[in-house]
């Protein structure tokens, strides 16, 4: 399916979840993710920061530190990143230096000890620098399946700009990074494949990952 702009949302939203529960009035549509101030991201201030070559989700915003955990089971069927401006010299340096293009896509984790998290389902990757200076939804052709408790992360094998900065010092984000590995962002560690396993060792303080995901509750039986 093709991209479309955040204007169009609630129309989606209300499309799929007709598609997703037509005979349930008991189904909810949540933005996972979403917070009442926005957070736009920081390109193209100098210097420009992205995410690059990892997957990350948000660990706490504030008292919030479920942001990116489904609060019940059901189905993503669309996700939304807002994506900063960067200048054309900016571009080229990530597309050089991160390899190459911006792309990113959503995954499905499951939580488990010491910060382990697998991959139990993703999305197609998207491109996104048509979409750069806008806040843009990928609907899913397919549903990715997710349970309560799980979180929505931000998969990014290249690059994205898609980092809020200056946040105070009670919001930060987790990566799928070893401990050694949390200032090298241009190592590889994107969990890319199902079953994947990765350690969310790393913490970054005083920054946001802009995006979001689109969930579709699964209805309770009516009651007999």
């Amino acid at each position: 399916m093709r991209a479309t702009h955040k204007g169009l949302l609630s129309m989606l939203a209300a499309t799929a979840l007709a598609a997703v529960a037509p005979a349930h009035a008991g189904a909810k549509i949540i933005e996972i993710g979403q917070t009442a101030a926005p957070t736009p991201p920081s390109c193209p201030t100098n210097p420009c920061q992205a995410v690059s070559r990892t997957t990350g989700y948000q660990a706490k915003v504030g008292t919030n530190r479920g942001l990116m955990r489904a609060p019940a089971d059901g189905k993503i069927v669309a996700w939304t990143i807002t994506l900063g401006s960067p200048a054309k010299r900016q571009i080229k340096f990530f597309n050089d230096n991160y390899g190459g293009a911006s792309q990113a896509g959503i995954t499905v984790l499951k939580p488990g000890s010491r910060l382990f998290h697998r991959v139990l389902g993703r999305s197609p990757l998207q491109s996104l620098q048509p979409y750069f200076g806008t806040t843009v939804q990928f609907p899913l052709a397919t549903a990715l399946d997710i349970k309560k408790g799980q979180v929505v992360g931000l998969t990014v094998p290249s690059w994205a700009p898609a980092l809020a900065l200056g946040m105070g010092n009670d919001t930060s984000w987790r990566a799928s990074r070893a401990r050694g590995n949390c200032a090298e962002p241009g190592t590889q560690s994107a969990q890319l494949d199902i079953r994947d396993l990765a350690q969310y060792r790393c913490l970054y303080r005083t920054a946001r990952l802009t995006y979001t995901a689109t969930l579709i509750t699964t209805p309770k039986p009516p009651k007999r």
